[in-house]
């Protein structure tokens, strides 16, 4: 599946090194050198060169030797082609795609809802899942969804209180 792995930003010194917008959890793989990412507007592109500057992501890609050629591309979103249904590092690692779309339940198995979104947070993640009182967040941590099973497409919650009513 192609997924959005990035964004190239401004252009950085005179060489063709340009700032990275990451959209990855697996920047060190996915933007190695070598890879080969897609673009919309200008064809794939090969890392030629990685290295991090003051905490930025300087990428730079084979055939762009300047700042101008850099600049032509800022701004382009950079796509790599991911499995999404290969294993990740722990069990507990999904992607976001394989999260939207299963149906929450309850403990006792009552259907809450569908996820809709997953938002990335700097704490942790939280699903967005649609109900049919509106939109509830709930924390993608064990504790509030203990059972996920991608395969039948469906997962276990325990929405927060609010006000000593669940949500």
């Amino acid at each position: 599946m192609k997924l959005n792995v990035g964004r190239i930003g401004k252009a950085h010194g005179i060489l063709g090194e340009a700032t990275i917008e990451v959209r990855t959890d697996e920047a060190e793989d996915r933007l190695a050198l070598g890879a080969v990412l897609q673009t919309e507007s200008h064809g794939n592109l090969t890392v030629a060169s990685a290295r991090v500057h003051n905490g930025i992501l300087l990428l730079g890609f084979e055939g762009i030797e300047d700042r101008s050629a850099i600049e032509g591309l800022r701004n382009e979103l950079l796509y790599a082609d991911v499995d999404i249904e290969a294993p990740g590092v722990d069990e507990d690692d999904y992607h976001v795609l394989q999260l939207v779309g299963c149906t929450a339940y309850l403990v006792d198995g009552d259907e809450f809802g569908v996820v809709s979104d997953v938002l990335n947070l700097p704490g942790q993640d939280v699903l967005a899942i649609k109900t049919q009182s509106g939109e509830v967040l709930i924390p993608f941590v064990h504790q509030l969804v203990p059972v996920v099973d991608i395969k039948a497409r469906r997962m276990t919650v325990i929405p927060p209180e609010v006000d000593g009513v669940l949500s």
